[in-house]
């Protein structure tokens, strides 16, 4: 239809940064990690047959937005259990809820089930707030999928740092305790 913007459909369009340019970037970093191959994992639950095959933190993330429109992704560990209304005073905002698919878009450029920290990479603006947990940041190893999640990468949490800061995207390392469940 003339004068009609072209609609893209987020889930065919190709990502905006593929893994392979997740792959090649840690490598131009020289960034040292173990690539790993499965079978595409969309939740936690799907993946918990992986932890004893593959060393290290398994970790999700969580794309939300408080009232205000602020974004953040929340990277932690898989066995860090989480009450969403303590996470917004740790995090200082207001009540918060997860981001629809079109913001996840949007914003990182990436689909549900394949969320991980590489994805500021479509973020130059620093729209998203990176948040880190502590607890997951002492590991040895970290895993997250590298834009895909039919795979998973494991680094050091001091290379993930690497590539945050090499990419000039802000991040905070923070203690998720005091948003614990009451038990």
């Amino acid at each position: 239809m003339c004068g009609q913007p072209d609609l893209v459909d987020e889930t065919q369009a190709p990502l905006p940064t593929p893994p392979e340019a997740v792959l090649k970037k840690l490598d131009t970093l020289d960034i040292a990690y173990t690539h790993h191959t499965h079978e595409p994992i969309f939740t936690v639950a799907e993946g918990e047959h992986l932890k004893a095959a593959i060393p290290g933190v398994h970790t999700r993330n969580l794309f939300m937005r408080d009232k205000k429109k602020n974004t953040f992704l929340v990277v932690l560990g898989n066995d860090t259990e989480i009450d969403l209304k303590k996470l917004s005073d740790v995090l200082g905002c207001g009540r918060l809820s997860f981001g629809s698919p079109d913001r996840l878009w949007e914003y990182l450029g990436i689909r549900p089930g394949s969320v991980n920290p590489f994805t500021i990479l479509n973020d130059p603006e620093n729209q998203v707030q990176l948040i880190l947990e502590a607890d997951m940041m002492k590991a040895d190893i970290v895993n997250y999928h590298p834009n895909d999640n039919a795979a998973t990468i494991g680094l050091t949490p001091a290379d993930l740092i690497r590539f945050i800061e090499a990419v000039g995207h802000n991040y905070r390392v923070l203690d998720l305790s005091a948003a614990a469940p009451d038990a």
